[in-house]
């Protein structure tokens, strides 16, 4: 009997792996038998995680890069291919927030640090563009792929404070349904492009932003608990499940969309 949720064997390349959502997603996938290279820039966390994976009897390796530099992805892209073959997924998890690019209470938008605002956009949205760009290439030739991207809550609606971030990320939902059309377009169904909205989850980049030291909630966390039906903060191995069924033949006729994982924080209104 077919299985449609299937991804043994697959060749999954995960930009941004070594971050709490990234690593967890990645020993989902190699323990559901995919062949899973992570992508990141810290490369002694970038092998424990790899070790630990394959500790746990997945295959799983590292490899640094920079999704900045289109010459590094590719060469990533070029030792991928000549090992396994084929690249089958490729989950753009890689991006980040710097404090110039936000507007706490205490600041308004002329305390906004244009430079920081423009590398917080690169790192999210050009340094999406430039890992697709490079990946496609070998789906195209082997007429098949999934294309995964990491949008955000603050996509569907400018939260305050996070003026950069929001920005890139709502970039990143169009840009998704762009290169959805585009693909099918041009190099037909085999290749679709969709994306993966996450809520709130507790990661290194927002710990200090949603929590005390001592685990309570700050007044930004209260405000995401009261915005979220289910009353918490996501697990990240909540978002495994849809990540697996996007890049699986049962999504075969799903393409250009953002699917919500956010305990109902977008569908509250009040």
């Amino acid at each position: 009997m077919n299985n449609l949720f299937d991804i043994k064997d697959n060749v999954v390349v995960i930009t941004g792996g070594t971050g709490v959502l990234g690593r967890t997603i990645a020993k989902y996938l190699a323990l559901e038998g995919a062949k899973v290279v992570i992508l990141g820039r810290k490369e002694d966390v970038g092998n424990a995680i790899a070790q630990d994976i394959v500790a746990a009897g997945g295959c799983c390796e590292f490899m640094k890069t920079d999704v900045m530099n289109a010459e590094v992805v590719r060469q990533n892209c070029a030792d991928i291919v000549a090992k396994y073959g084929r690249v089958d997924t490729l989950l753009n998890a890689a991006g980040g927030n710097m404090a110039g690019a936000t507007i706490p209470p205490d600041k308004t938008f002329f305390d906004l640090q244009v430079d920081q605002f423009q590398t917080v956009l690169n790192l999210n949205l050009t340094g999406t563009v430039i890992p697709t760009q490079v990946f496609l290439e070998p789906m195209v030739k082997q007429g098949k792929g999934s294309i995964i991207n990491f949008s955000s809550m603050a996509a569907f609606r400018p939260m305050t404070r996070v003026a950069g971030y929001a920005a890139a990320k709502a970039g990143i939902s169009n840009f998704t349904a762009f290169m959805a059309t585009e693909c099918a377009k041009k190099f037909g169904e085999g290749i679709r492009v969709n994306a993966i909205a996450p809520g709130f989850f507790i990661t290194e980049q927002n710990r200090s932003l949603l929590t005390n030291p001592d685990g309570t909630f700050t007044q930004r966390g209260q405000d995401v608990i009261r915005q979220t039906p289910f009353g918490r903060m996501g697990d990240p191995e909540e978002l495994c499940g849809t990540i697996h069924y996007l890049m699986s033949d049962a999504a075969k006729f799903v393409t250009g969309t953002v699917a919500v994982v956010d305990g109902g924080f977008n569908a509250f209104a009040m």
